[in-house]
């Protein structure tokens, strides 16, 4: 659930009508329950050099059901931010980064801004806007959180939960990369994630189940070309649909797994 300052849209001031619609849309969705909610025994989770959500896959847990001893299956959780702001010709629009190319895993791949939760935290949506602070200097008060997403499964069995967040001034955000760890800041239009052009997929199999990883190709107006794939692929697939009430025009195919009996620091899903 959204935190409550996030759903005091009428308090805030939003660029246009559309993007009050939006929020009033969007806090009205209720995501799916997942298939386990426990989130403790965190030494059985994989943890990564750098504490941060980065995956060569992404599937929602929902559409993934676990089959084989759930009761072992207790991942760590960790959220993202998916900011939205209207662009100059009106379409909406969301901030993505791409990784420090000193990074030692995934060095120079995109993401979204986002991270494991931390003791602090009172909820996912602090700790997506926490994190996006931490990488890019949003300054949370500027983003008005508008719903959760259902949880999304990492490739390293995190349980990612997307957090919406409405940017109501642009002109307010001023990016600050940390350098340690973001190399570029930019945005990319939303709809596209459910648009079947400039789009590749590979096919993958983990324990004998099909899936899909799609690739989104993106050229900037300065030229600057990138690949947004994997997890952030399949969030923002998942976002855009629910934001224009449309499925992708392309076969998403998300895998129903069969998840091994235990899970340890050693467990990958390729």
């Amino acid at each position: 659930m959204a935190s409550s300052r996030s759903l005091k849209s009428s308090s805030l001031s939003f660029s246009s009508q559309r993007l009050l619609t939006l929020a009033q849309q969007l806090s009205q969705y209720k995501p799916p329950p997942c298939s386990s909610e426990d989130d403790d025994n965190e030494e059985r989770i994989i943890e990564e050099a750098t504490g941060k959500v980065v995956s060569q896959l992404g599937f929602q847990e929902s559409a993934t059901p676990i089959t084989q001893n759930p009761e072992n299956f207790k991942p760590k959780r960790a959220a993202v931010l998916i900011c939205l702001f209207e662009g100059d010709a009106g379409e909406l629009r969301v901030i993505l980064t791409k990784r420090s190319s000193r990074m030692s895993t995934h060095s120079g791949e995109v993401s979204l801004p986002g991270g494991k939760s931390e003791e602090g935290d009172k909820d996912d949506a602090e700790t997506a806007t926490r994190e996006a602070q931490e990488e890019i200097g949003l300054d949370p008060s500027l983003v008005n959180i508008v719903t959760l997403l259902e949880p999304f499964l990492s490739k390293h069995l995190l349980r990612v939960v997307p957090v919406i967040g409405i940017l109501y001034d642009k002109k307010a955000f001023k990016p600050t990369p940390n350098a340690a760890e973001v190399d570029e800041v930019f945005d990319a239009p939303l709809e596209m994630f459910i648009k079947d052009e400039n789009r590749t997929e590979e096919e993958s199999e983990w324990m004998g189940e099909k899936y899909l990883i799609h690739h989104f190709e993106y050229e900037t107006e300065k030229k600057k070309k990138y690949v947004i794939w994997g997890l952030t692929s399949g969030v923002l697939i998942r976002a855009a649909s629910l934001v224009y009430r449309r499925p992708p025009a392309f076969l998403e195919q998300n895998p129903k797994f069969k998840f091994p009996e235990a899970v340890d620091k050693n467990t990958v899903m390729r």
